[in-house]
Formats: structure tokens, C-alpha cells, sequence
């Protein structure tokens, strides 16, 4: 089985969609799967742009909405995880997964599925430790706050995978598990991405809940992005018990850019006798059950169950009568149901809405499945504490209280923290902060000017597990590609980028470290650090920077700027 895996999508879905195609038809292969490592941007019209943290002058459209209006259909199953930015309104609909468009799969917080008896998992966000131990409690309109807090990771989600015991074949996480750059080429790496060195050598970059659910897990792939660069990596698990050592082949992506490395094929056996659909996995849908009462929808900080004494119960992983169950709940149907339908009215490019506010709608992709196995939609259920605050504040504080939730709408506005979660991982001055942080304005004049897409070889993990086409030059987007179309390569004009160029002639200081929002010409100030050595003989040529996210991985936050 052909799997396209890509990294970043930032809502580039046309383009996706046309590189595999490109590469088919080229490599003479079928693709049957396309896994998107987070940033998905699921953006079904004005409102749900006011929910995805990027600034204002970036907040784009793109084509994703094209799929959820029915106007496109996405020619391959595509199989997604959340990022740092995202639509969250849109996503927080499904918790527990479902589809945003048809033939599209969101896995939710954190989920497992099987496509044609291969297991895929994964969790969506990315790291924060302020965040961490709260409960989903965020909801629209958000504040500066909560429109950066609703992407990140929460220990019940990680809870829950720990539970897993059956063998995984493939995860996704957008960013990294800590560590797994000792497993690669590093010092690749570090050519690539100079920034990360400090980050590498005192082993703080990437995620530390990722990293102990890589050494669960153990699964045979693990697909991420988030840093926007190709780096591969293989890791040796020790033995559990008695049980053969495991390798995972880890691969990371860059984002869809001209001349970026952000998509490979990878060549992953089927399993004889196994359904041809997408099915749910009763092993994760039993661990959903026996875990529901662990949900949280406060912002109060909570600890999952240990077996310290202090809890009735510690230990969720779920029995073979448990997994019987879940199929007797679906009446021994698997098939994940065909079931999408739209919550919202989608973009009409004719019809422009730009004060669309954020939309809250129960999902009935939602409601039936915990009516199906009694689980609770969190969602629904902090919208109701909402509700009844709002009402509160409504009978206390008239008027006000609601313009000021009114105000909220424009939150992104306000100076921007969009370049900070994106990336979290640098207390070094960063030369390429923009390619993590500031996506859109990351293209350069030369990419921008000869527009092509790479797809690249794949021999960096294993011979015979990746397809390996060489550089590739795609036709000009269509707005109503043609599979039967023949196009000659040679002739083949410029593809063009619907990311806006980025900004001309920036200072030194403005690649560097950047606050603010970026809107018009706003002043972004270098900050050092308050352990930076003053001595004027020293001999590092890298100034560190004080960035509101240098220490997202610590426990304490110290940000001057605040996230």
C-alpha cells in the first residue's frame, strides 16, 4: 500500500492533491492514503479564520473550503492531525474525530484508527507546560489567551494512549518527540536549522509527552512537522520482556512551498483478509469508554490516576471482553459510518462575509457516537458552562460583559503570539525564525519567481520502504483539474502559490526574534536574555534571543511578552 505522508499543510490542499497526482502519473503508482502531520486549517468560511492564530493580514481562505462545500472531493482518503494553527472551532466540533469534509478524516485530540488492517494513530497540538494538566476548557469567541491555549496538548490525551497494549503501525505527531534527533543525522540537521543547536546539545527540543509515548507505543512509523524540515531518523527500541526489540522510522516533514521537501511515498505492507475502508479500532474506542470519566472541561489543573494509594483505579487498559463490547456496540460493523454533513454555511467567494463571528455547533458526527458508546461531548458540555456564564454575566454586568465577549471576536488583532507557539523551542537567536514561526511570509522572491514543488528521495529510512521520485515541475493549478489531461513536463508553466510573498527588504533584526502581530509595519525588538553573558570577548557569533516561547517545554513561564 502507497501512503503519501506530508508535512505542514497550511491549507494548501489543491496543491497536495495536484503533487500526487503529478507523481502517479510520473512514477506510474497509486497512492491509496494521504496522512497531513497537523496545520490542516480546516477554514470552512470568515468565522472560523478568527479561530486560527496567525495574524490578521494572513488570515487566507486557501481551498480547503472548496472540499467542505462539495464544489472538490479529495480524490484520495486524506487522514489528518491538528497542529498550532488551526480552525480550532471547527476541530473542537469532534473530539474524538470524524470527517471535516468527505473522504477527509480528522483523528481528534488524539485517536486510532485502521485503514486496510494497518493501525493509525495519532495526537494533535503541540506542547505546552502551562497548559498541559488543564481540561479542554476553551471555547468561541476566544480571548488572546485561549486562541493559542485550545492547541495544546493535555495529559488526558497522552493518558489515554498509554493505555494502548496492541501493536501500532504508524503515528503522528505534529511536533517532535524529545530526542529523536540522536537518532537521525544530526549534525544534518543542524546545517539545516543552525538555531536548534543549543536546543539539541542540552536535549530540549521537542516534546516530552511524545517522547514517552514513542517508547510505549514503539510504532513501526512515526510521521511529524512543525520545525519545516526533512530529517529522518531510526530508533531502537530495548526489548519489553520477552518480545522481540522494536525500530520506529521516524520521519519529519517540511511544509507545501515551492522547491520544499514536504511530501514522500512511503511503501507499507497490507495485511491479507483485511477490510478495504477506513474502520474504527475497538481497542481505542474501548480505552474511550473506559476512560470517559476522566474528562475535564475546567482550566483547573488535573493528574491522571497512579497507583500511589490515592486512587480506586489507576490502570484503564482495556480486557478482550471490554474490545468484544465496542464491536457489539456497532453491531459488529467496524466501518467508520459515512456520515459528514456541514455544521456551518460554507465561503461563497461571491458573497464575502467578513464579520462572520465564530461559530459553536454540536457535530452529529459527535452526537452519535457518544450516544453509541455513552461517552460525553466535551465540547457540547463547556459550551453549556459558557452559556451559563455568559447568562451570569449578562444578569450582573449587562451590556457590557457582552460587548466586551463581542470585542474577543477580534483577538488575533491584537499583538500577535502567532510567531511564538509555532515553533517553542529556541532560546538562541533563530536566523530562521520565520521559516518555523511566521509561515506566510517565509517564501522567498527567488521561490516565488520559479515556482516548483519537490517531492524527494526517500532513502534516508530504509531501502524498499520509500518511492523515490526525483524533482518534479507541476502544471498551473487548475480550478477544475482533469485526471485524463496530458500535459507535457517539458512545457509545463510555472506553478503559482496562493501564500502571500513574503514582505521585502527585512532588517536582520526583523528575521531574528519578532513580537507583535506583523500587521503593517509594526517594530519587532530583540530581546537578550537575562543569562546572557555580557562579556565583550566572547567569542560566540550567536546572540540569544528572549522569545515569549523559549521556555515552553520548562514548567515555569517566564516570557517577557507573554503568551
Amino acid at each position: 500500500m502507497k501512503i503519501a505522508v506530508e508535512g505542514c499543510c497550511h491549507g494548501e490542499l489543491d496543491k497536495i492533491y495536484e503533487t500526487i497526482g503529478y507523481v502517479e502519473k510520473k512514477e506510474g503508482l497509486k497512492v491509496d492514503l494521504l496522512l497531513c502531520c497537523g496545520d490542516f486549517q480546516a477554514v470552512r468560511n470568515e468565522g472560523d479564520l478568527k479561530c486560527m492564530a496567525v495574524p490578521a493580514k494572513y488570515r487566507t481562505m486557501q481551498t480547503f473550503y472548496k472540499y467542505y462545500s462539495g464544489e472538490k472531493k479529495a480524490p484520495i482518503l486524506t487522514i489528518f492531525i491538528g497542529g498550532n494553527h488551526e480552525a480550532s472551532n471547527h476541530l473542537q466540533e469532534l473530539p474524538y474525530g470524524g470527517w471535516v469534509a468527505p473522504n477527509i478524516y480528522y483523528l481528534g485530540y488524539a485517536g486510532v484508527v485502521r485503514y486496510r488492517g494497518i493501525r493509525i494513530g495519532g495526537l494533535s497540538g503541540i506542547f505546552k507546560s502551562r497548559d498541559y494538566r488543564r481540561g479542554h476548557h476553551e471555547f468561541p469567541p476566544y480571548n488572546p489567551d485561549t486562541l493559542r491555549s485550545v492547541y495544546h496538548i493535555r495529559n488526558i490525551e497522552v493518558f489515554k494512549l498509554k493505555q494502548i497494549q496492541m501493536p501500532m503501525d504508524i503515528f503522528m505527531s505534529h511536533d517532535w518527540p524529545r530526542g529523536i534527533y540522536h537518532h537521525g543525522s544530526t549534525e544534518e540537521l543542524l546545517r539545516k536549522k543552525r538555531f536548534l543547536r543549543q536546543e539539541v546539545e542540552s536535549n530540549t527540543l521537542g516534546s516530552p509527552p511524545a517522547a514517552e509515548l514513542l517508547d510505549h507505543l514503539q510504532p513501526t512509523y512515526w510521521f511529524s512537522a512543525h520545525l519545516h524540515v526533512k530529517f529522518a531518523a531510526l530508533m531502537n527500541h530495548p526489548p519489553k520482556g520477552n518480545a522481540a526489540p522494536r525500530v520506529t522510522k521516524f520521519l519529519s516533514l517540511d511544509k507545501c512551498l515551492p522547491y520544499r521537501e514536504f511530501l514522500q511515498i512511503v511503501d507499507v505492507p497490507e495485511r491479507p483478509g483485511s477490510s478495504e475502508g477506513l474502520e474504527y479500532d475497538p481497542e481505542w474506542l474501548a480505552i474511550l469508554k473506559a476512560t470517559n470519566s476522566l474528562q475535564r472541561t475546567t482550566a483547573h489543573p488535573w493528574n491522571p490516576p497512579e497507583n500511589n494509594g490515592l486512587h480506586e483505579r489507576w490502570d484503564f487498559r482495556v480486557s478482550e471482553d471490554a474490545m468484544m463490547q465496542v464491536v457489539e456496540d456497532l453491531s459488529g460493523e467496524l466501518a467508520v459510518p459515512d456520515n459528514f454533513s456541514r455544521t456551518v454555511p460554507p465561503f461563497d467567494p461571491s458573497k464575502l462575509q467578513p464579520h462572520t463571528p465564530p461559530s459553536y455547533n454540536s457535530n452529529p458526527q459527535t452526537t452519535e457516537l457518544c450516544a453509541t458508546f455513552g461517552l460525553t461531548d466535551i465540547y457540547a458540555q463547556v459550551g453549556q458552562l459558557a452559556d451559563e456564564s455568559r447568562r451570569v454575566q449578562g444578569s450582573l454586568g449587562g451590556e457590557e460583559e457582552d460587548d466586551e465577549d463581542a470585542r474577543s471576536l477580534g483577538s488575533v488583532d491584537e499583538p500577535s503570539e502567532y510567531p511564538t507557539d509555532s515553533s517553542g523551542l529556541s532560546n538562541s537567536f533563530n536566523p530562521d525564525e520565520i521559516t518555523i514561526e511566521d509561515e506566510w511570509e517565509e517564501e522567498e522572491g527567488k521561490e516565488d519567481a520559479d515556482s516548483k514543488l519537490t517531492v524527494r528521495r526517500g532513502d534516508d529510512l530504509a531501502a524498499g520502504d520509500f518511492v523515490s521520485p526525483s524533482r518534479l515541475v507541476l502544471p498551473e493549478p487548475k480550478s477544475d483539474p482533469s485526471p485524463t489531461r496530458t500535459i507535457n513536463p517539458m512545457i509545463l508553466p510555472p506553478v503559482s502559490h496562493s501564500t502571500p510573498a513574503a514582505p521585502r527588504s527585512l532588517s536582520a533584526a526583523d528575521k531574528g526574534g519578532m513580537c507583535g502581530d506583523g500587521d503593517s509595519g509594526a517594530v519587532r525588538i530583540l530581546k537578550r536574555t537575562s543569562d546572557e553573558s555580557g562579556d565583550s570577548d566572547s567569542k560566540s557569533t550567536t546572540p540569544r534571543i528572549k522569545r515569549r516561547n523559549q521556555v515552553m517545554y520548562a514548567t515555569v513561564d517566564d516570557e517577557e511578552c507573554g503568551e
